[in-house]
């Protein structure tokens, strides 16, 4: 399996400038299997520490942050001489011991010569709850699930994703049959990694569905084992209602949908405790087009996304079939998943900042909106091959906006107030809009 931040990773190694990393993303992303396969790849030495249930790691952090003597630590931990030029640092788990988190800023200060990656699953939850923390120290690296562009190399099609992303849209057309048939496996399998290679072995969309439930049990078991016992089951309740949240033709998140009566106060800790931990993605409403978009947030006013559409599939309780085949019946949140999925690729393949727009009047509204090349830029998702645009075209005769997109599963075609990017393209949205 390849994951293109590998050469964000290269990037890190060369810079003149490099701090200690820290990788952040939810549990069974890739995140340890990623910095292994950096360390064996562009090391000659990797030394591995894990911090979970570690008290040796507790002790060797607890005295002082001398660099010579925790550096002899973490040789006798690994078992690895390590050795500044050639040694990769690997702390996994890192939130387990606190003042390790502390010692990155004296590693950065002191003895930047080292090269070391830290990881953990609950870091962001970590980290907000007060941990003293190496702000300015260290450098972040986002990991997320599979996109669809690794999806299709970890399938070996690594011709077909030379193709896509070369966006010659006169060829691609020629094999658009077989994206789509892809597009929809991946709508299903998504990319867990776990699951992914569960699905490149068995072909077997029953058993990729029996990983996704046990992964979505062993995150309802970090509900209870890592959070505050008064707020998990709020916790629960959010997380679970979120399918049914974006089933709704308006997909405005309602805190009375979770209960009668709920009140967002109640759920704001559980909010921020899914989000710190990567499993959930919060898209706010802008009321206006202009630029800063992030200074016309209304945060009162949001979307809720899962990390991956496969898991958002295995919650909903989608069947193979149903998403395979497609009936009337599911025709609706197909919208949804086809939202799910593509915000989920501008999440994967890019930086882009995302955000939702609509009228205040609430009889128009864009899907998504961002910003690239000084442009904002709206993103109208259709999940099939319906082509009318009555809420983007409304919103183009409002702010004038130079470049609009629709994504859906028609072919690319340019128009003069408008780009139709093939949803098996939208992880290539900023180089198709350069282009």
């Amino acid at each position: 399996m390849y994951r293109e931040k590998i050469e964000e990773l290269k990037k890190w190694k060369n810079s003149e400038t490099r701090k200690p990393l820290i990788i952040r993303g939810a549990r069974q992303v890739g995140k340890t299997w990623l910095m292994k396969e950096f360390g064996e790849k562009y090391y000659q030495k990797c030394a591995y520490i894990n911090f979970d249930d570690n008290s040796r790691m507790n002790k060797l952090f607890e005295e002082d942050f001398d660099i010579d003597r925790i550096i002899q630590g973490l040789k006798i931990e690994s078992g690895v001489k390590i050795e500044a030029e050639n040694t990769l640092i690997i702390l996994d788990e890192i939130q387990e011991t606190p003042k390790a988190l502390k010692a990155l800023k004296y590693f950065c200060e002191n003895a930047r010569e080292y090269h070391i990656i830290s990881a953990g699953s609950l870091l962001g939850v970590a980290i907000h709850e007060g941990t003293s923390f190496p702000v300015g120290k260290v450098d972040f690296l986002d990991l997320t699930p599979l996109s669809f562009f690794e999806f299709l190399e970890a399938l070996g099609e690594n011709e077909l994703l030379k193709l896509l992303k070369s966006n010659d849209f006169d060829m691609i057309t020629v094999f658009e049959t077989k994206l789509k048939e892809y597009l929809k496996i991946y709508y299903y399998v998504g990319g867990m990694p776990e699951v992914v290679n569960a699905y490149i072995e068995h072909k077997d969309l029953n058993e990729t569905r029996k990983i996704q439930k046990k992964l979505l049990d062993a995150y309802e078991q970090d509900f209870s084992k890592h959070a505050p016992t008064n707020i998990v089951p709020r916790i629960r309740q959010l997380w679970n209602n979120i399918p049914t949240q974006l089933a709704k033709e308006n997909k405005k998140f309602i805190y009375g949908l979770i209960r009668e009566g709920a009140r967002a106060r109640e759920y704001e800790i559980a909010l921020s405790w899914l989000i710190d931990c990567g499993l959930i993605y919060q898209v706010n409403r802008v009321n206006t087009a202009k630029i800063p978009l992030s200074a016309y947030q209304d945060f009162n006013a949001f979307k809720l996304y899962l990390l991956d559409v496969g898991l958002l599939t295995a919650m909903a309780g989608v069947d193979a079939k149903t998403l395979l085949e497609g009936n009337e019946v599911f025709q609706e949140f197909k919208g949804s998943l086809t939202e799910q999925y593509v915000l989920c690729q501008i999440k994967e393949c890019t930086n882009l900042d995302t955000f939702y727009w609509s009228s205040d009047t609430g009889t128009a509204e864009i899907d998504f909106i961002t910003q690239i090349d000084g442009n904002n830029v709206p993103i109208e998702v259709k999940a099939n091959e319906n082509l009318q645009s009555k809420s983007l075209k409304s919103f183009v005769q409002k702010y004038n906006t130079k470049i609009n997109v629709r994504t859906s599963m028609s072919s690319y075609r340019k128009e003069e107030w408008l780009i139709n990017i093939p949803l098996y393209s939208i992880g290539n949205i900023e180089k198709i809009i350069a282009n």
